[in-house]
């Protein structure tokens, strides 16, 4: 691909780079159709996936050479705007260190589940009442990590694709398909007419996460940071714990998953060998 050209921004009022404007007052009250990606690294993954769309980016003038084999990638016709870290600061309305912002689109197929639930699937992560942004994106890099076909979001939830999650994740949100559900009861019903195992994580777990074997296609639950799942789900789903230290009550929510998500593909490895 060509690269692209440079535009140059020297007014911060230019009503080209509008979508950078007051990011963070933006963020709070959501934005329609669009987000903010930011960084590096989450715009390689950004140029480099087929999901979203690129809409234009945004970048500290005296970092463009640096980002030219990057830069590459940028498909044509998608606007790149350059500045001085004065003008970059006034568009943003606080301190971009970084220097580096995109917008990308959001599709429509981020609401609602597919019916049915691809074929492919094998494993699933469902996700009910993650609340804390900062959780979102760990939970969202794990899952591309230990390579999770989808992440299954409730309508408790925060917003994947808000700025600080999508950054957290190191664009794990944007390469791992992510869909919206009303309640666990949509999402547990579409699961297993696919068949499906579903395991819920809990520190009032019935089995110890160690002498747990997960099934060649299996969903794993994460509820909230603060109170978990409702207790007429863990009563009704299987339930997996991680032993703590004595007077240790439990980890993270996106710790914890984690280390489910390696014994999924451990125990998912030892089957295939």
């Amino acid at each position: 691909m060509p690269e692209p050209e440079i535009v140059r921004i020297g007014d911060p009022a230019d009503p080209r780079i509008e979508a950078y404007r007051d990011i963070r007052e933006r963020d709070l009250v959501r934005r329609h159709g669009v987000f903010i990606a930011e960084g590096r690294s989450v715009l390689q993954v950004l140029l480099r996936q087929q999901r979203f769309a690129v809409r234009s980016l945004l970048i500290l003038e005296n970092r463009v050479a640096g980002l030219a084999g990057l830069l590459d990638d940028v498909p044509p016709g998608v606007p790149v705007y350059a500045a001085s870290q004065a003008a970059l600061d006034m568009i943003a309305g606080f301190h971009l260190h970084r220097g580096i912002l995109a917008v990308g689109a959001i599709p429509q197929g981020t609401a609602g589940l597919p019916d049915p639930l691809p074929e492919t699937w094998r494993t699933v992560l469902v996700l009910s009442g993650i609340s804390n942004h900062d959780n979102m994106g760990a939970i969202f890099r794990n899952a591309a990590a230990f390579g999770v076909d989808a992440v299954l979001i409730d309508a408790d939830c925060c917003d994947p694709l808000y700025r600080k999650a999508i950054r957290v994740s190191v664009g794990g949100v944007l390469r791992v398909p992510f869909h919206r559900f009303d309640g666990l009861a949509e999402a547990l019903r579409g699961l297993a007419e696919r068949d499906f195992a579903v395991t819920a994580l809990s520190p009032a777990g019935r089995i110890d996460i160690a002498e747990w074997t997960p099934r060649p296609r299996q969903a794993l639950v994460l509820g909230s940071e603060g109170h978990g799942l409702p207790a007429e789900w863990l009563d009704r789903l299987e339930t997996v714990s991680i032993a703590m230290a004595n007077g240790f009550d439990s980890l993270n929510v996106a710790t914890a998953g984690a280390i489910a998500l390696f014994r999924m593909r451990s125990g998912a490895a030892q089957a295939d060998f």
